[in-house]
């Protein structure tokens, strides 16, 4: 009866991961056709895809950032410019200077060639979380 019940459980948990890892995974495609002079065409296909991860390093003034995905322990190394955005959980503007080490994070981004271009950070949990610093006092009593 037990084995039945962990296999459930099991099982369950297992569904639920799939269905989590395909949310974040989701796609979209964008495809745009142009008339070029002289009746020729050119096609551009962008796609967006998003992930889910922690930022493993952050540079400032740099032209890249790394996440390690929830996937892969590999940190991988993606490329922004002047129009990514970065948000709170709320949506509202956060600073690239707030982006720390080890913050969990979902991103938006596009494949533009052997290059990855995230064009949206999210932050998790709000910037104040982060800026709190736990402090912990011990005191001692000695009794003569």
């Amino acid at each position: 009866m037990k084995q039945t019940r962990l296999l459930k459980i099991l099982a369950a948990g297992a569904a639920g991961a799939v269905a989590l890892s395909t949310a974040f995974a989701q796609e979209s495609s964008t495809t745009t056709t142009t008339a070029g002079a002289g009746g020729v065409s050119s096609t551009t296909s962008t796609t967006t895809q998003n992930g889910a991860g922690t930022i493993s390093a952050y540079t400032p003034g740099s032209d890249y950032i790394t996440f390690r995905s929830e996937t892969s322990a590999e940190p991988v190394k993606y490329y922004y410019t002047k129009s990514t955005q970065v948000v709170d959980p709320e949506g509202r503007t956060v600073e690239w200077s707030a982006l720390r080490p080890d913050m969990p994070v979902t991103y938006t981004y596009v494949k533009d060639g052997d290059r990855m271009v995230v064009s949206r950070v999210t932050l998790t949990k709000p910037v104040s979380y982060y800026d709190k610093k736990e402090t912990t006092t011990t005191t001692t009593v000695v009794k003569p």
